[in-house]
């Protein structure tokens, strides 16, 4: 393992941001802490990286025990959401500097900076100043900063959280590409479920200061330890008392024959994009959530569902589902 934190404790004030956790993180994997704002996955992120110190347990890196080593000695490289560059500096001396501080020989930053500019798509535009690139080059200047001192763990705290959903899901397919060709320890923090599903080896979901589950996107998604899980990896909706994903439900115009099912109206036909939702009000559970069931337009036109329908629900054969 590359990085070992055991037993980590972490108060602010009354706020307990980290509650005796435990993780592992691979060596060479690209490693997503997941979980909603304020759930201690940053405060994470920072006792690796040196920024914060665990009021109880251990952290280390490498075989090494990096406890109470201070950030400049941990061989760490880190990137946060809104990155700061040296605005007086070209694109090429930001890369550079961390070098430079190392007193590395002129022409090895200058071999390093041009295979890293390279490496992000950025050799163009080495002479221009931050400010002359687009938030997403600029973010990808600063992962090339970090790459460039040879860190043996990346660490980026909500990368691309200040850019446009667009921009976003360009840089994940990059980072995952960029991963793939340098292979080092990354730790990403994220509380966008699809980005840890689509580009993260291993994710660490993190909830209310502990860790709720550790697992490949595929384990998470299939196998929730929880409720939460469950919910927080995509939508999920209620029906007859079990949780289930609502593209697991199979809607019927008729009883289905020999099949337990349950009879409901469409109150409301809704079509986003190629899907259709419908929310569907329950008969006999009148105070309950309207359960919600997500077709393909072309299941939606066969199917003649809209609203004022009655239609009967059940979880498809195959459907994961959890009591509430």
């Amino acid at each position: 393992m590359s990085i070992e934190v055991r037993n980590a404790t972490k108060r602010f004030g009354d706020f307990v941001a980290l509650d005796d956790v435990s993780v592992s993180i691979p060596t060479g994997q690209l490693t997503a802490l997941l979980g909603p704002s304020g759930g201690g996955k940053s405060t994470l992120l920072r006792i690796i990286a040196g920024l914060e110190t665990a009021d109880s347990g251990s952290v280390s890196i490498e075989g090494r025990d990096a406890t109470h080593e201070p950030a400049q000695k941990r061989n760490v490289g880190f990137v946060f959401q809104h990155y700061a560059a040296f605005k007086h500096m070209t694109v090429a001396k930001n890369v550079a500097f961390g070098l430079e501080i190392r007193k590395t020989p002129k022409e090895e930053i200058r071999e390093r900076v041009d295979e890293l500019l390279r490496l992000v798509h950025l050799q163009q535009f080495a002479d221009r100043k931050p400010s002359q690139l687009s938030g997403g080059q600029r973010q990808r200047m600063a992962l090339a900063r970090a790459l460039a001192v040879r860190p043996s763990v990346l660490l980026l705290d909500e990368p691309f959280g200040a850019l446009d959903a667009k921009v976003r899901k360009e840089l994940r397919d990059w980072l995952r590409h960029l991963h793939d060709e340098v292979p080092v320890t990354t730790v990403f923090v994220t509380h966008d479920q699809e980005e840890a599903l689509e580009v993260a080896d291993e994710i660490v979901v993190v909830n209310e200061g502990r860790v709720e589950q550790v697992g490949s996107p595929d384990d998470l998604y299939d196998a929730p330890a929880n409720r939460f899980v469950m919910g927080f990896l995509g939508p999920v909706t209620e029906l007859s008392g079990r949780l289930v994903r609502p593209h697991d439900v199979h809607v019927f115009t008729e009883p289905p024959a020999g099949l337990a099912s349950t009879e409901g109206r469409v109150v409301r036909a809704l079509r986003v994009g190629f899907e259709v939702r419908l929310d569907v009000a329950l008969v006999g559970v009148p105070d309950a959530a309207p359960t919600t069931v997500t077709l393909t337009r072309a299941e939606s036109r066969t199917l003649g569902a809209e609203a004022g329908s009655t239609v009967w629900l059940r979880p498809a054969p195959h459907a994961l589902t959890l009591a509430v």
